[in-house]
């Protein structure tokens, strides 16, 4: 029998090196977008969207694999989602609903094809990637909106496998959050509410610093708790970073105190990938707090859950508590 070939395994923390260039250039010069003569079909969409009150306003060829496509403006209540989409998320239209709304901007078209004739609902345009954006700007009240319109109806059934870019994990926002407020801090007096919006959650705030000293710090576990107890800071960002920096240490000195107690429920031969969020589940002080009670502060909820880290007894922990647990997997220590 052939032997199993055994790839190179890598080393716990190793980075992972990501793909070079393919060598070869590919797909059209800038220059050449709008080189050539659209073809009919192009053409024959473009008399179409003026005919049904919109306007075309580039007619181009997209740069990779060099098909036409039409920037246009379409009357909104002629935009429907494909009938074979997701449902809406409440919270993510709500979000984009404050966000064109404050920004006084819409500045990300959608995509959309001429739809099937006899579509419900008499729609003449279907966005297969666009359906929140476009519910927003409908709710903002929006008469017409910016699509990127391609003349193969098909496309409608094949562009939701392009829709593949990856959100943002915990560690990614609050690192880039930090990074942008070390950066405005430097730039003036303004406060962390004035950045509210940019900064999405004040935990994320202090989280970055953690992430920051401790790159495998597992911020998921606290981040329920700090979203109970955290809130944006009325005072210039430089002020303020020192009071995140101090909560980001009294943060990873809890850190430490719950490392040492997952590190002895391991001893005791318990293995699970959600130990520390077990733990800090035990230990956290807002989990079961009725309320109509008073909010607790930061400085109180973490004080309250170091001491409680510290009489934490892993001895009295069994398999069946963490077996009901459930939760996330936590991230690397």
């Amino acid at each position: 029998m052939a032997e199993k070939k055994t790839g190179k395994s890598r080393a716990a923390g190793a980075v992972r090196r990501r793909r070079k260039p393919a060598g070869l250039s590919t797909g059209l010069a800038a220059t050449e977008l709008q080189a050539a003569a659209p073809t009919g079909e192009v053409a024959a969409l473009h008399r179409t969207i003026e005919d049904d009150g919109g306007r075309v306003l580039a007619v181009y060829r997209e740069p990779y694999g060099g098909r036409w496509v039409l920037l246009a403006a379409l009357p909104i209540e002629q935009v429907a989602p494909t009938p074979h989409q997701r449902n809406l998320s409440d919270t993510h239209v709500r979000k984009l609903e404050g966000v064109i709304g404050k920004l006084g901007r819409f500045l990300d078209p959608i995509i959309a094809v001429r739809a099937n004739e006899g579509t419900e609902g008499g729609a003449r345009y279907w966005t297969p990637n666009g359906h929140h954006r476009l519910s927003a700007m409908k709710t903002l009240g929006a008469k017409s909106i910016t699509a990127i319109v391609l003349p193969e109806t098909t496309a409608a059934y094949q562009i939701l496998a392009l829709n593949t870019e990856k959100a943002h994990n915990l560690r990614e926002k609050a690192l880039e959050v930090i990074r942008m407020y070390t950066e405005l801090a430097r730039l003036g007096e303004a406060t962390e509410e004035t950045y509210a919006l940019e900064f999405e959650e004040p935990s994320f705030i202090t989280l970055g610093l953690c992430y920051e000293e401790r790159p495998r710090f597992s911020g998921g576990a606290y981040q329920p708790v700090l979203k109970r107890v955290e809130a944006f800071l009325n005072k210039p960002l430089r002020a303020a970073l020192a009071v995140r920096q101090q909560r980001a240490r009294a943060l990873l000195d809890l850190d430490d105190l719950v490392i040492r107690q997952v590190e002895a429920l391991r001893a005791r031969g318990l293995s699970s990938p959600y130990l520390k969020s077990f733990v800090v589940a035990r230990i956290n002080p807002v989990r079961f707090r009725p309320k109509e009670a008073e909010p607790l502060s930061f400085d109180d909820a973490l004080d309250r859950m170091a001491k409680a880290a510290a009489k934490f007894n892993p001895e009295k922990i069994k398999l069946d508590d963490l077996a009901r647990s459930g939760g996330a997997p936590d991230e690397s220590e």
